[in-house]
């Protein structure tokens, strides 16, 4: 172009400024709200009365009023009065006018939309020159949403590309490394691809572009695209054990290979994911960002499908687990949190913070086979009204075990268990290989005030709706313990201890049916391994302690148990007693097995 003879972006010295140097040193990437540097080298001197306009655009529509388009340069009030998004630019006191080299800083608003840009100069003159360059969110910045005060966590949940994903059961689980690798090559490729072949892009190019200044809707865009349940999605989940056609879940140790594989196939879902496996990628995505972000594992977690804020199992009259109801309890579960703002909730910055977000699919939100963002603070106080899918993750967390069993067809609850989902919530500590706990902050210590049932804000969600009252016989004076006295060990036999205590007048004769389940460990697929039953007399005032020996399973990780006592009367009164102990196997296949083991004791 006349008048211009080079434009130089100090691609390498902006990149580090904007803590993007490691995506790239050859592309601008910069983050909003922060100036960056361009030089124009001219074949004439510059004078003061000459004026640089610029101009950049985002998307296949760009609009000012929608702030994908900013017309801006050296001379003030040069953006229109309807611009969105007004960009600013001021001449460097340092450049060399009269040799013809102006330094421009330019800066991008707070709330400019994320994405690649087109750059075009003009110097009063018919031609520009056009260059290009990638915005991102700014956690550095005060005024962006996801700004982040604190810089060593900055470097960990935004600049660090390793990490730890915690897997197992609460009472014995371990970290695996994950590399997020999120400015490995192509990432700014496939990133901005994920964003361009979302379902609501294709619906509306203009609205949605213009939406990506929101770390809200972003981040809720990159959960449903995690997975391929709606759209061209990045992951297929595949919980039946059959991977042939693809890698098994257990094998992947990168997002990466993931991604690569995702983009470089033209949009074609990656076989296969897991939850950890969809939580590690979205982590990647969300880090390219600049949205902070942490991989955080839900030990003992519920899956509430009604949102009743309640996890119902059945069994049948022996004690039995049915299969059929949608409710499930998962030896753990992985998603994300993401640091953001929410304004939209609160002006008074209640609910700003982490937030929730969860790429596996499980249920649908608003259409979508996505979750959150849903503060964590909401979830915490019981906030259930709240956007988006706080009763989802509240029961995850937090829900009331309900079990029942049928009796004539009709369904009595024996036992509600107040304590047992949302254990050992954990998270990689901030630069080391610590592990932080963070359970307090998502739900009360039990025992103490919390946010259980009237304290759940939102009607429709009041847990006493869902309450019966369990029968319990003043007549049976006897106490039923179970004890595993060892650590389970793949191939290693199940030793059940069932210690009995006779507190009446009478004898007990006792009639008690083991039954053995064993699952998937998202508790889906349920094979019966072990029927058995036999009959012990317990006389008045002794007690009595049985040790039933089961053949070893085939068992494999990440598994659990769950041993069920039930006890009638002559009247047919029905008490449930339910004790839960978490075993882990070391052996690492491809199917993950947890073992239910039902007892059930008739009292003659």
């Amino acid at each position: 172009t006349a008048g211009v003879k080079r434009v130089d972006l100090h691609c390498h010295a902006n990149n580090v400024a904007h803590n993007t140097h490691e995506i790239s040193t050859s592309q601008l990437i910069v983050r909003r709200g922060q100036p960056f540097s361009i030089t124009l080298e001219l074949d004439f001197a510059f004078s003061t009365s000459d004026s640089v306009k610029l101009t950049v655009e985002t998307g296949r529509f760009p609009s000012p009023s929608r702030g994908t388009k900013c017309t801006f340069g050296t001379r003030v009030l040069m953006c229109g009065v309807g611009t969105k998004a007004p960009w600013t630019c001021s001449i460097d006191a340092k450049s060399a006018l009269k040799s013809g080299c102006v330094t421009l800083s330019v800066t991008p608003p707070a709330d400019a939309p994320v994405g690649k840009y087109s750059l075009s100069i003009e110097l009063g003159r018919p031609s520009a020159v056009k260059e290009s360059l990638v915005v991102l969110f700014n956690p550095w910045c005060q005024n962006d949403w996801v700004h982040l005060p604190d810089e060593k966590e900055r470097k960990e949940y935004v600049m660090n590309e390793q990490g730890q994903i915690y897997r197992g059961t609460a009472c014995d689980f371990s970290p695996m490394f994950w590399d997020f690798g999120q400015f490995e090559e192509e990432m700014v490729d496939i990133c901005l691809k994920l964003l361009d072949v979302n379902p609501k892009h294709k619906r509306d190019p203009e609205d949605d572009v213009s939406a990506r200044c929101n770390p809200i809707y972003v981040s809720r865009v990159i959960s449903a695209m995690i997975n391929c349940n709606d759209d061209m999605g990045i992951l297929e989940g595949c919980w039946d054990g059959d991977y042939q056609d693809g890698v098994c879940p257990t094998r992947w140790t990168s997002s990466v290979n993931i991604l690569q594989r995702w983009f470089q196939s033209g949009c074609k879902a990656v076989k296969y994911g897991q939850c950890w496996v969809f939580a590690g990628v979205m982590c990647t995505v969300m880090r390219f960002f600049g949205i902070p972000c942490r991989v955080v594992t839900n030990f003992v977690s519920g899956h509430d499908t009604n949102n009743s804020l309640t996890i119902d199992e059945y069994f049948d009259e022996y004690g039995l687990k049915q299969m059929g109801n949608a409710d499930s309890i998962w030896n753990f579960h992985v998603w994300v949190e993401g640091w953001m703002k929410r304004p939209d909730l609160d002006q008074d910055g209640r609910y700003d913070g982490w937030q929730v977000l969860d790429p596996t699919p499980q249920e649908r939100s608003e259409g979508m086979f996505c979750c959150g963002p849903a503060p964590v603070r909401a979830i915490h106080n019981g906030h259930t009204n709240l956007k988006y899918d706080i009763p989802f993750v509240f029961s995850e967390v937090n829900a009331d075990i309900n079990l029942w069993t049928d009796g004539s067809k009709i369904k009595m609850k024996y036992l509600t268990d107040t304590a047992k989902v949302g254990q050992k919530i954990s998270t990689k500590a901030v630069g080391s290989t610590a592990i932080n706990d963070l359970t307090d902050t998502y739900k009360y210590k039990e025992g103490k005030d919390d946010n259980r049932g009237g304290t759940v804000i939102g009607g429709k969600f009041d847990l006493k709706h869902f309450c019966v009252k369990v029968y319990q016989s003043e007549t049976i004076r006897y106490i039923l313990s179970y004890r595993q006295k060892t650590c389970l060990r793949n191939s290693h036999d199940i030793k059940l201890n069932l210690k009995l205590s006779n507190r009446g007048r009478s004898v007990k004769s006792m009639s008690i049916f083991v039954n053995a389940q064993v699952a998937n460990y998202t508790a889906t697929k349920v094979t019966n391994v072990l029927h058995d039953s036999y009959v012990q007399k317990l006389m008045a005032g002794q007690g009595l302690s049985t040790n039933r020996p089961t053949d070893g399973y085939d068992l494999t990780y990440f598994n659990q148990f769950h041993p069920i006592t039930l006890k009638t009367n002559r009247k047919s009164h029905v008490a449930f007693i339910i004790f839960r102990k978490n075993i882990f196997s070391l052996l690492e296949q491809s199917s993950m097995p947890i073992t239910d083991m039902c007892r059930r004791s008739i009292i003659t």
